[in-house]
């Protein structure tokens, strides 16, 4: 599978660089960012760092505002974040053209409905596809960790819970929870998955855990100003999921902090260095 180089810039020693390639899983091109860290350039094999990203968004807000490849650099860790949706004229979006479903908004499933089907399998491109192509291109060794935030939080939650040993690592900021009993994850869920519940719990954090084959252990971080901590989030209910199975779970509610970048920033060191202690290990 070729690769196009789109861009590159020098960035903390290393290179962060973006490609568009054309994926057969998703059936459209894709866009993806891979930060290079300098030790990626000295004959070595390096782990890497998935990050998934949140409602709206691309590769580039990860790479472009969380202030990651410092650290990164310093630890000798590549970081690979890929778009949060299939694009393309010939992908459908939301009829309505709403923010929270269609382009920029695949959750991180494969859906099963139309005419959504064909399109919307980020789950299969995260897990596979994806990392098969930087494997194949990139000084990488075979540790993998896995972030993100938001709905990006969600998607790093059931990639490592729906794989165990796949991923050395997981870490999630903000993250959607509980899915299935959350306004966004019910739109998502019923037009991707269709109306049968019982079949939206394998794309559930909280119901996987009860259910893990590995007890891998979570870092979560969650602002008390975010806006939508009580109504979409439900921090709480992963705390009890992960409680009632003894799942290793540390749950670190920020004092004055939203669902912003400016959050991410403020504790992404936190987050590398919680991967860095497996990937590095």
């Amino acid at each position: 599978m070729s690769l196009e180089n789109i861009s590159c810039q020098k960035s903390a020693g290393g290179w962060h660089k973006r490609y568009r390639h054309r994926s057969a899983v998703l059936g459209c091109d894709m866009v993806f960012a891979v930060y290079l860290p300098p030790q990626a350039e000295q004959g070595g094999k390096l782990p890497v760092l998935y990050w998934l990203s949140g409602l709206t968004c691309t590769d580039e807000n990860f790479m472009q505002k969380a202030g990651a490849h410092k650290l990164a650099a310093e630890l000798g860790i590549i970081i690979v974040a890929p778009d949060t949706s299939p694009r393309g004229e010939e992908v459908p979006d939301d009829a309505n053209k709403a923010w929270d479903f269609g382009l920029g908004a695949g959750f991180y499933v494969n859906a099963t409905e139309q005419p959504w089907a064909r399109h919307y399998r980020m789950y299969d491109y995260v897990v596979q596809e994806l990392p098969g192509l930087i494997e194949a291109n990139f000084p990488v060794s075979g540790k993998r960790g896995i972030s993100g935030h938001s709905m990006g939080g969600h998607g790093a939650l059931i990639c490592a819970l729906r794989n165990p040993g796949r991923y050395q690592s997981v870490s999630a900021f903000a993250p959607i929870s509980n899915p299935i009993n959350c306004p966004w994850g019910e739109k998502a869920f019923s037009l991707y998955l269709g109306e049968d519940r019982s079949r939206w719990r394998e794309w559930d954090a909280c119901a996987l855990l009860a259910q893990a084959e590995e007890r891998l252990p979570i870092l979560v971080d969650q602002g008390d100003r975010d806006d939508f901590l009580a109504g979409q989030l439900k921090p709480e209910a992963l705390k009890a999921a992960a409680q009632a199975v003894g799942h290793p779970l540390e749950l670190r509610l920020q004092a004055g902090y939203d669902h912003s970048y400016y959050f991410i920033a403020s504790f992404i060191d936190d987050h590398l260095r919680h991967h860095a202690k497996a990937l590095l290990a």
